[in-house]
């Protein structure tokens, strides 16, 4: 029997392969074109098959399904900026000294900097009289008091050195607030307070909490301003953020609470998360929108602006028409078909509408109905048939 000219479809390596089992399941068949003519233009019928034939296929009957969609999609990782800060410099002056890199492990109020700072001294001169000036009007205070009872000043004078103290209390608490604020060394407040000689004070810059310094910002002799010079970014790094990106049509399938993967390409590490939040804004220029993964990150393998795929596995439940992957094939214009039976018990092409895929199962948003029956496996071998 010479070969014939087989029209090819979407998986003419396939059928290469397949041609010595067909041949003998089609043994009787007639050549319609001779192996040196071109294929002839093939008319789309139905196809019958033997009852021998019919045993190298499956059926399938369509039914009504209800599935959870997983959201496919990428995804930037960002520090959590509910653990991250930028310490920003708390007084003005000179850098002198660098204590720290970029990567060194730090504690809540760790020094990160030393500097040349004349607001540091100021505040630590104002305090010191602030003290002592408390100190004497208290003092001034509870002898009026003393002195009253044995009527050795009037009444008002002892109410207005009660004042007096007062004042100068306040004043002083606000002086070592200010300290405070400056994150002086608690060392350094006592020796003030318990009227100890204390040695030159440099300002010194502290972390603000407990993580890993991602970035340095200032060098040495640099000069800083109060308040508005950045100096580090300190960040706990045991959790971040996965910035993922949802389009609009697949938004109605994200919820906050859905559980998440975040997968980074390198040795199939696959990370889980949790969808925490979902933008109010779109994206103008991409027309998507940030659903935010946080995701615990053992070993600091996530990295500030890596790229990383996510799998976002919606809570919702939805209903369709779900036939498998096996089923679908494609025509010469890469349109997708099933082979549905029919009345006669003959095959036919049922052109089909894809929507999402669940796993190896695809939903039908057209074409094919409940009760229908498809060809899931011997597709490729019905459209051989179809093709003599």
């Amino acid at each position: 029997m010479k070969s014939e000219s087989i029209r090819r479809g979407r998986f003419p390596h396939v059928l290469a392969t397949a041609a010595l089992t067909v041949a003998t399941l089609c043994a009787g068949c007639t050549s319609r074109s001779d192996e040196n003519t071109p294929a002839a233009a093939v008319t789309a019928s139905n196809v019958t098959l033997s009852a021998q034939q019919r045993q190298h296929i499956h059926l399938y009957t369509v039914a009504p399904s209800m599935f959870s969609k997983t959201v496919e999609t990428t995804g930037v990782v960002d520090f959590d900026n509910d653990q991250a800060t930028s310490v920003l410099a708390p007084f003005s002056g000179p850098v002198s000294r660098l204590l720290v890199s970029p990567g060194d492990k730090v504690k809540k109020g760790a020094p990160l900097a030393v500097v040349e700072s004349p607001d540091f001294a100021a505040a630590t001169s104002a305090y010191s009289k602030a003290l002592a000036t408390a100190r004497n009007a208290r003092r001034l205070a509870d002898a009026d008091k003393d002195l009253v009872q044995h009527d050795g000043v009037a009444q008002r004078e002892q109410q207005q050195a009660q004042t007096d103290a007062v004042n100068a209390e306040a004043d002083r608490d606000a002086a070592l607030q200010a300290l405070v604020s400056l994150n002086v060394d608690p060392k350094t407040i006592r020796d003030l307070q318990a009227g100890r000689p204390v040695a030159r004070v440099e300002g010194t810059i502290r972390s603000p909490i407990s993580g890993t310094v991602v970035e340095k910002l200032i060098t040495p002799g640099q000069l800083l301003q109060a308040g508005t010079t950045p100096c580090f970014t300190v960040a706990d790094l045991s959790r971040v953020w996965v910035m993922a990106q949802i389009s609009g049509s697949e938004l109605a399938s994200v919820s906050v609470g859905d559980p998440a993967e975040v997968l980074t390409g390198i040795a199939s590490k696959t990370i889980p998360g949790t969808v925490a939040n979902i933008s109010a804004l779109v994206n103008p220029d991409t027309r998507a929108v940030v659903a935010r993964v946080v995701v615990d990150n053992p070993g600091d393998f996530l990295k500030k602006q890596m790229y990383v795929n996510v799998r976002i596995h919606s809570h919702q439940q939805s209903r369709g028409l779900l036939v498998p992957v096996s089923a679908i094939l494609r025509d010469d214009e890469n349109l997708p078909f099933v082979y549905a039976t029919q009345r006669d018990g003959s095959f036919a092409r049922q052109h089909v509408t894809l929507g999402y895929r669940s796993g190896d199962q695809y939903e039908i948003a057209d074409g094919l109905k409940a009760g229908d029956q498809i060809v899931v496996d011997g597709g490729i071998f019905v459209q051989f048939m179809q093709n003599q």
